[in-house]
């Protein structure tokens, strides 16, 4: 998502010097972003053009290929050590549903594809139901390679977001923001930022059980959070 994107690279910008509750490898050194101020100016949108029209956007290509005509995101995988503790996550706390579990015994891991379709509409043959999983839009893939919630020695997987960075988060639209936070918090979910901290107002970034990052936002604030960037 863009509007996420956007939002992750300026909350690291402006919320990196917030208080000690924040994790240090999220308080990273503004120094770091010297080296790209030269690149942004040189991005600057022109106020004459929509900030997503190609001339704006070097690389953009809006004449697209027929061949990519029917392609969708369908899905983003997340390994995970525990599926019982993944799975009441994502059910419970977020209230997807599991659209289809798939186990490959000779290579010993299982996919679990959750989402906000209703499984009601999903047909009950087996390889039918994989084929109306991977016809679902935005779905999340749980990747558990057996054996791992049992490991003392197993460390957990990278989530992206200490050095070296690359992955950054998924992110969830809510009703409303403050209320699903509010909730979080009984629930025990651990907060990166709750909607009050640094300047961007409204909206989280809670964490998963592997230490995974999920945005938190509304449609009644998000434009307004990103008002001055748009």
């Amino acid at each position: 998502m863009a509007a996420a994107s956007l939002i992750s690279h300026r909350f690291f910008l402006r919320f990196s010097r917030r208080s000690a509750s924040i994790p240090n490898s999220f308080a990273g050194p503004t120094q770091r972003f010297d080296r790209f101020r030269p690149f942004c100016s040189s991005m600057a949108a022109s106020s004459s053009e929509p900030k997503e029209s190609p001339s704006n956007n070097p690389g953009l290509h809006t004449q697209l290929d027929d061949a990519t005509k029917g392609y969708f995101l369908q899905q983003t995988m997340f390994r995970v050590k525990d599926p019982k503790v993944s799975l009441d996550f994502y059910s419970r706390v977020l209230g997807m549903s599991l659209l289809k579990r798939l186990d490959f015994p000779e290579m010993k891991f299982s996919l679990y594809f959750l989402g906000y379709e209703n499984t009601s509409l999903a047909p009950s043959n087996p390889t039918e139901r994989t084929v109306w999983t991977f016809g679902q839009k935005a779905t999340l893939e749980l990747t558990h390679n057996w054996g791992t919630e049992n490991d003392p020695e197993f460390k957990g997987y990278h989530n992206g977001n200490s050095e070296p960075r690359g992955f950054g988060h998924i992110g969830i639209t809510v009703d409303d923001t403050y209320k699903a936070c509010e909730r979080f918090e009984r629930l025990g979910v651990e907060f990166v930022k709750k909607p009050d901290d640094g300047k961007m107002k409204g909206i989280a970034f809670i964490k998963d059980p592997d230490g995974y990052w999920i945005e938190i936002f509304d449609l009644n604030r998000i434009g307004n959070v990103t008002a001055d960037a748009a």
